[in-house]
């Protein structure tokens, strides 16, 4: 299931809109920033109980 989420980027703080694939269950990634071009860790973190999946970002760099 593909599913458009808002983010906050963790270096510009500009939020922006990106695709999330949920068919890959718990995933791990790193995206660039639409705005400034740096790079985001991605974690998805599907829920099984269907009570609320969970995208957070962090810095790439760290």
């Amino acid at each position: 299931m593909i599913e458009e989420v808002t983010v906050h980027c963790p270096y510009c703080g500009e939020p922006f809109t990106t695709l999330v694939d949920w068919s890959g269950g718990a995933q791990h990634y790193v995206e660039d920033c639409q705005i400034c071009c740096q790079p985001i860790e991605f974690r998805l973190q599907p829920d099984p109980e269907g009570d609320g999946d969970t995208v957070s970002v962090a810095r790439g760099d760290d």
